[in-house]
């Protein structure tokens, strides 16, 4: 699903070259949901503009479900944002006045998808999210879990190749992140691949594989931590 070969990343001015990454390599397969962690300043939020193809590697390739998203045009880097992925941000990106259902429907609209179709996809995913009650709600009408709710529901809208979640309860109460994380789970119990950056060790916990960021460069990548998160899981059932 996701390719990272060899990525760099270097910002120059007139004085000072920084190197934000450097060398980064991995792979995700379809379905796995992985959090990618790292301090302030280690890369992760860099590598996260990346794969969300929001901003290029100066170097390296990165593949998106078989698609070379590095040497893409703005307006074909716009297209897969737009259809490949589903993004929930920290501060969740909502448009104050517009409703629940008016949000969850933008991307369907940018998308040019028929009114009654946005419609219906947008409420069955705002069911899903279990907001089905509060759908003609502004977003100050909500809680901050509540509003999360909604952004995962418009980043599921379009079917996603995947789901990139940015520090995704850093604005919410601790028992509201419990909560979105067990929607997570849930998603990728059905078979969402999931990418998650976070700073947060318990939140990562709930991912099944951890990457760690420091300095730019890939420190550990522990997919045995899929083991100990199943075991996890079903004793948790």
């Amino acid at each position: 699903m996701i390719k990272v070969s060899h990525i760099s990343k270097i910002y120059k001015t007139d004085l000072v070259e920084t190197v934000a990454l450097a060398d980064v390599s991995f792979q995700i397969e379809k379905g796995e949901f992985v959090a990618i962690m790292g301090p302030s300043g280690s890369g992760k939020s860099t590598l996260m503009h990346i794969l969300g193809a929001l901003d290029l590697p100066s170097s390296g390739l990165y593949y998106l479900d078989g698609e070379k998203v590095s040497q893409l045009r703005d307006d074909e880097l716009a297209e897969i944002r737009n259809k490949k992925i589903g993004f929930v941000f920290q501060a969740f990106n909502l448009l104050p006045r517009t409703t629940a259902l008016g949000n969850v429907m933008l991307p369907m609209v940018y998308a040019g998808i028929d009114k009654k179709e946005r419609e219906d996809k947008a409420k069955n995913y705002l069911k899903m999210v279990g907001l089905a009650d509060r759908i003609e709600h502004a977003p100050n009408q909500l809680s901050g879990g509540q509003q999360q709710r909604v952004a995962i529901a418009r980043a599921l809208v379009m079917d996603p190749a995947i789901i990139l979640a940015d520090e995704p309860t850093g604005n919410i109460a601790s028992a509201q992140a419990e909560e979105i994380m067990e929607i997570f789970q849930d998603l990728n119990d059905e078979g969402h691949t999931i990418v998650m950056i976070t700073h947060e060790p318990d939140i990562a916990e709930h991912a099944k594989r951890i990457i760690h960021i420091k300095d730019g460069k890939v420190i550990t990548d522990s997919s045995a931590h899929r083991q100990r998160h199943l075991k996890k899981r079903k004793n948790n059932l």
